[in-house]
């Protein structure tokens, strides 16, 4: 993981940022995508032609997942600290298609190991074409993005690429062992997250340093940034599926729990909950059970998990952004500043 290079002058100097990190206005998403809507622009235009293959079933899953909505978080984040650091040039532009081939090979790849069949609100390409085409068409965006950021001839590229699929890897086999497995700890599940989730978000940030020729420590700090980000995130994603909107939030409530996944509202619920509560919760992670959701929900919700879980994503969020103070102020440092307060204020 990237190290804080801070400065002590930097760290004062956002000392704004962190007083306002938790504030209670909405952020508006929209306005924030509008800063790098030309490039989106550019960007979706290269997925699509990108995907473009003689085999008729990679056409049709590609485009189905490619455009099943989405943020397109983890693109639009290499372009805004691209911007801010100047601008975006075509290596920009590959390189935020392969942070989204990476995510969306990545997303084809969980379903099928969490046996999924909802995502984003729509069934999952694997309950529409099955376990072996997802994982295949998942291989393929992969191989399609290595040969795309090849193109950039940036050996650093490929280096900070092809750990970051190597730590992705890592946190879904991490995952996995941790599954059913109600003795995993906070630290456990953090480092799960970490490589799983954040690192992606890490990668797009240095990229956007990388390709711009940033100074080592700026580099280091957009890292960090993302790295922090992707933490953040993934924490509100794990409170959400114990108080979202189902129709919001894209995917069957209590799926984490359905799968036996440890997430953190969980193990906090075990850790303070009473010794009735804490074997429910318990039991129902060993057995992945569905059916208990509604009883678990209530333990996580009288043990305060989720305000707990949403103040560790605060507490990312506020990492993020200090480790902004030392690029120079513009529209596009605020928009990051943004983004960082909306990943723990959104609700899907």
């Amino acid at each position: 993981m990237p190290q804080k290079l801070l400065l002590e002058s930097d760290q004062i100097m956002a000392s704004h940022a962190l007083q306002s990190a938790t504030a209670t206005a909405p952020i508006d998403f929209e306005s924030i995508k509008s800063l790098t809507e030309s490039e989106a622009k550019a960007v979706d235009q290269l997925i699509i032609d990108e995907l473009s293959s003689d085999v008729i079933l990679i056409n049709q899953m590609a485009h189905y997942i490619v455009g099943n909505g989405g943020k397109r978080l983890r693109p639009m984040l290499l372009l805004l600290a691209a911007k801010a650091l100047g601008t975006v040039s075509d290596k920009h532009l590959i390189l935020a298609a392969v942070i989204e081939f990476i995510h969306t090979a990545t997303l084809l790849h969980d379903d099928v190991v969490d046996e999924s069949d909802l995502r984003r609100g729509k069934e999952s390409a694997n309950a529409v074409w099955g376990n072996a085409a997802s994982v295949l068409v998942g291989d393929y965006l992969y191989s399609s993005a290595f040969e795309m950021m090849v193109r950039t001839g940036n050996m650093r590229v490929m280096e900070i690429l092809s750990k970051t699929t190597t730590a992705i890897a890592e946190g879904e086999v991490l995952q996995l062992l941790n599954c059913n497995n109600p003795e995993t700890t906070e630290a456990k599940y953090l480092e799960v997250i970490a490589r799983k989730t954040a690192i992606l978000f890490s990668a797009a940030t240095r990229l956007g340093a990388v390709i711009a020729d940033a100074p080592p420590e700026v580099e280091e700090n957009l890292a960090l940034y993302g790295q922090h980000l992707g933490v953040a995130f993934q924490l509100i994603d794990d409170a959400l599926d114990y108080k979202a909107n189902q129709e919001d939030l894209g995917k069957n409530l209590g799926d984490d729990l359905a799968e036996g996944k440890p997430t953190l509202p969980l193990i906090y619920a075990i850790e303070h909950g009473t010794a009735e509560e804490s074997a429910i919760v318990v039991e129902a992670i060993k057995n992945g059970d569905r059916d208990a959701f509604n009883a678990v929900y209530d333990i996580v919700k009288k043990t305060q998990a989720i305000t707990y879980t949403e103040q560790r994503a605060d507490e990312e969020s506020q990492k993020a952004i200090v480790a902004l103070a030392i690029l120079p102020d513009s529209a596009y440092k605020d928009a990051l500043i943004q983004l960082a307060k909306f990943s723990v204020q959104r609700d899907y």
